[in-house]
């Protein structure tokens, strides 16, 4: 119905998520603002729904500059409302402020929430149940992804170069702490990263250079998740590429940030601006279509669909690429690599937004060959 609909004129009903629980409430109300002013009025009718960090969501006429600096969350007009996992009702129910329930049949959903409670496989699960079709990866890919410990057991599985790593639960580093730390120094030796497993993008993440600082640095780690990842610290150039679609998944070259900080900080990324994009990345032709090739390949092995980014350090000295991490949900702001990684490729906002929303659609039509 929903194919149907897009290919008769008639504008496809698509409902925008944004906010959330997560650390990355703030970035994704700037990310929804790029969906809101860049998707075609004439194709698309855009709800929006609003998700606190407290966790209520409000269906809200709120412009792209209230949701960015978050006073969309006092207008009046905003109703309670909810996605209905029953299949009969196929979208939203309003909570009218005269005590009516008002159901909104949904074409499709744009999940643009980043980190956990979003971008981890749980509202993905919630929209599988409802049977609408959503942008993005599915619901085991971006659990996957999300979780740093079981992407980098499958990049190994999937033969994507990784930098040495470790990860431990809570338990087993309050219960063996000397004997972690051994095992830690032998195999990654210092500096070592220190990230929670499920946190999100760069939150929580510290770098230890000796065995005070990796104490300070756990304990800062397991105040956003009870499982960590230890990473050996790679003196590489930091490039990402912006993969779209499935069979076949299709790469961007890889873009380069030059970041602010040391690293490259959650404030760099997403607050400050302060970094710099390239596109294409600083390095020879060969090495840029390599990074492209691995791209696909993690891609593929983590079973992403729809979009993601993936981020890669280029070793300095050695040339080795090595895979960092997969975002299912990746920023959407205007200082955002993904966005300006594929109007580079030719696909400004306005035709990407339609070329996520197809591909959505696309996923939800059952295979019957």
């Amino acid at each position: 119905m929903a194919l149907e609909q897009a290919q008769s004129g008639h504008p496809l009903c698509v409902a925008l998520l944004f906010g959330g629980m997560s650390s990355e409430h703030e970035v994704s109300r700037v990310s929804a603002g790029t969906f809101v002013d860049h998707i075609d009025p004439e194709k698309y009718e855009l709800l929006k729904i609003g998700i606190t960090k407290e966790g209520r969501w409000l269906y809200t006429e709120a412009t792209s500059a209230q949701m960015a600096d978050g006073s969309w969350e006092e207008l009046a007009t905003n109703m309670p409302c909810v996605i209905s996992p029953d299949r009969a009702d196929h979208g939203m129910i309003l909570f009218t402020p005269s005590g009516q329930v008002e159901k909104l049949h949904v074409d499709a959903v744009i999940p643009a929430l980043h980190g956990l409670w979003g971008e981890d496989g749980t509202v993905q699960g919630l929209l599988e149940l409802a049977g609408i079709p959503y942008v993005g990866c599915g619901v085991l890919a971006s659990a996957a992804c999300m979780d740093k410990a079981v992407a980098n057991a499958l990049f190994e599985q999937g033969g994507v170069p990784h930098c040495p790593w470790l990860s431990f639960t809570r338990w087993q580093l309050q219960a063996d702490p000397e004997g972690i730390r051994a095992q830690l120094e032998e195999k990654l030796g210092y500096p070592i990263f220190v990230k929670p497993a499920n946190a999100g993008s760069s939150v929580g993440i510290s770098k230890a250079a000796n065995a005070e600082e990796l104490k300070a640095a756990i304990d800062l780690a397991l105040v956003h998740d009870k499982k960590l990842v230890f990473e050996s610290f790679v003196d590489g150039q930091e490039v990402e590429c912006a993969v779209i679609g499935s069979e076949p998944a299709v790469s961007t070259r890889p873009g380069e940030i030059l970041a602010g900080a040391e690293f490259y900080t959650y404030d760099d990324k997403y607050k400050n601006g302060v970094s710099q994009v390239v596109i294409p990345a600083r390095l020879s032709e060969e090495k840029l279509d390599e990074v492209k090739d691995y791209a696909v390949k993690a891609y593929t092995a983590l079973g992403c669909e729809g979009l993601a980014r993936c981020d890669f350090f280029v070793e300095r000295g050695t040339g080795r690429v090595l895979i960092n991490e997969i975002n299912t949900l990746p920023g959407f702001t205007p200082i955002s690599m993904y966005p300006k990684l594929m109007e580079h490729d030719g696909l400004p906002v306005p035709q990407l937004i339609d070329r996520l929303i197809a591909l959505a659609l696309e996923r939800a039509v059952p295979n019957h060959g």
